[in-house]
């Protein structure tokens, strides 16, 4: 949020919110706050928010009831109780804005809530009457900044200022030529170097992309005219607080009539229109960054574990071939044994070579399951990591991780009580559900949970399933049972297999058909493993399948 996003924001709060009742206040996630306020046609929140990547205040929606019993909540509502918001201000060009709270109207100011939006930098204080830190959202240890350091109890200090002159609409066009021109810099950079409140995007919305990368000496005279046109009338939208709403792409936006955006779109009605906006926007950009995160974690927790099972079943593997040639002990002992007339020395080696021989066939019998049961757990995180590539929503990234924690011996219970749960959790399977172009059902697992659940639960007799032969994936289930199919029915089944696979970057992936009564699950392997005798093997065309999901798409 810069300076020209925060201004547009506090314009739409101020005949709304000034004056208004603090109601309550919870804390929303580890970076943010949010904060009820009880105006004369409701209840109004708004969230208040020091994450560095994403600083910033808006007004927002009720948000679900979470954080009231954080401690920098507490100390919010305690402080806050039986205040009302009497005004707000945002001083110079700096992003910080002061919140005033007293009992009344025209009373005198008791405490003030400052958010400091400054990236990395950002923090949270309450303060008192005298302008002492009551509670912040983060402590500032004299090690982490020379020039500022703050904590509980210390007065408050504005920041620093800003390097830069402030914009002024009085300024002449000669001066603020002069002042570019003294900085030898690209003209993105000098912009931001010569005055204060201009960020990238603003720098960006004044004029084309390509012109910051000019150096300002080298630029026309048609250039500096469009310039300080767009310049002014960026002034004139602040001064006059006409702002209005632009979506770009990329998560991009702007609020003012920025000659290098398109026209202004209607964000909704009502007096917080470019607060929600911003607020809608806000959700969807972390949303989106949340699901990366979440999706890298999660792919790096399953390659440590595939890279420890791998070894696993290296090490076995060895040493059941370690076990190798117990027949040739045996028969050199029955060779020994076997003379006439054998002396106590052959007897003696004859037996050490039939107990060796004995513990080599213990040993082959106490590896083989275990190298079995790890080239299962192997087989199970490789399809995970298929999963995974493919998840396509947070549920579906909850499911398998909550898989991971059983594969890695983890209580699920209490995994599902360090976290929210999810729909995906919480209910039965939701697999993917389709229909081939004739109307026939088809099921496709998206994780082992569902594998399970397709193959075993779902399926009926003369239902026929489909996976891809060898390569980890989804199994697909042709709903047969339920209306009679045909050969372009079976070939559709088979896309979606060779799809929802590891193979799907491949031209064609054989896929196995088989009745899913010829299923067979596997002890103690993980859910929706299976094992089955023949089946036919049809090509499955994993671009095929893109039409067919792309129809069905609601």
């Amino acid at each position: 949020m810069d300076l020209t996003s925060l201004r547009a924001v506090l314009a739409e709060w101020r005949p709304l919110l000034v004056p208004s009742r603090f109601e309550k206040v919870q804390q929303g996630s580890s970076h943010s706050l949010q904060v009820a306020l009880r105006h004369l046609n409701g209840v109004q929140w708004l969230e208040l928010c020091w994450q560095a990547e994403a600083a910033r205040v808006h007004a927002i929606a009720p948000p679900p009831r979470q954080g009231e019993g954080s401690t920098l909540a507490q100390q919010l509502q305690h402080g806050l109780r039986g205040l009302a918001l009497t005004g707000f201000s945002q001083p110079g060009w700096e992003r910080v804005v002061l919140l005033d709270f007293a009992r009344r109207p025209g009373e005198p100011l008791e405490k003030q809530l400052v958010i400091e939006l400054m990236g990395r930098h950002s923090n949270l204080f309450l303060l008192d009457a005298d302008g002492r830190v009551v509670t912040l959202a983060r402590q500032v240890k004299a090690s982490q900044s020379r020039l500022r350091p703050i904590g509980t109890g210390d007065p408050y200090l504005p920041p620093p200022p800003l390097a830069g002159e402030p914009p002024r609409l009085e300024e002449a066009f000669t001066d603020w030529q002069r002042r570019l021109l003294l900085l030898p810099l690209p003209l993105g950079l000098a912009l931001r170097d010569a005055y204060q409140g201009v960020s990238p995007a603003l720098a960006s919305q004044l004029v084309p992309e390509a012109w910051l990368s000019v150096p300002v000496q080298e630029l026309g005279a048609e250039q500096w005219q469009r310039l300080w046109q767009a310049w002014r009338t960026w002034l004139t939208a602040l001064e006059s607080e006409q702002f209005s709403w632009h979506a770009g792409a990329g998560g991009t936006y702007c609020c003012w009539a920025s000659p290098q955006v398109g026209p202004a779109q209607a964000p909704g009605s009502g007096p917080l229109a470019i607060n929600r906006a911003l607020a809608a926007l806000a959700d969807r950009l972390l949303a989106e960054r949340q699901w990366v995160e979440q999706r890298q974690q999660l792919a790096q927790q399953l390659q440590r574990l595939a890279e420890r099972e791998g070894r696993q079943v290296a090490e076995q593997e060895q040493l059941l071939a370690a076990t190798a040639g117990t027949e040739a002990l045996q028969q050199q002992a029955d060779t020994l044994l076997s003379q006439r007339q054998p002396s106590r020395q052959c007897i003696d080696e004859a037996q050490a070579l039939y107990r060796r021989a004995r513990k080599l066939r213990r040993a082959v019998g106490a590896i083989t399951p275990r190298l079995e049961l790890h080239r299962q757990q192997l087989g199970a995180i490789e399809a995970s990591l298929t999963y995974l590539e493919q998840a396509e929503s947070l549920d579906q990234l909850e499911a398998i991780r909550e898989e991971l924690e059983e594969l890695l011996g983890r209580s699920s219970r209490q995994a599902r009580r360090q976290r929210p749960a999810t729909a995906a959790a919480e209910g039965k399977p939701a697999p993917l559900e389709l229909h081939t172009r004739a109307g026939v059902p088809l099921q496709v697992g998206r994780n082992h949970r569902q594998n399970e659940w397709i193959a075993f639960r779902q399926a009926r007799r003369g239902d026929l399933w489909f996976h891809a032969q060898e390569l980890p994936g989804s199994h697909v289930v042709l709903k047969r049972s339920t209306m009679p199919t045909d050969e372009a029915d079976l070939q559709c089944a088979a896309d979606l297999a060779a799809h929802f696979s590891r193979g799907r970057a491949n031209g064609r992936v054989p896929v196995v058909m088989v009745p899913v009564d010829e299923l067979q699950r596997i002890p103690g392997a993980a859910p929706g493993t299976v094992r089955h005798r023949g089946g036919t093997v049809l090509w499955g065309v994993p671009e095929r399948a893109l039409s067919l999901l792309a129809a069905q798409q609601p």
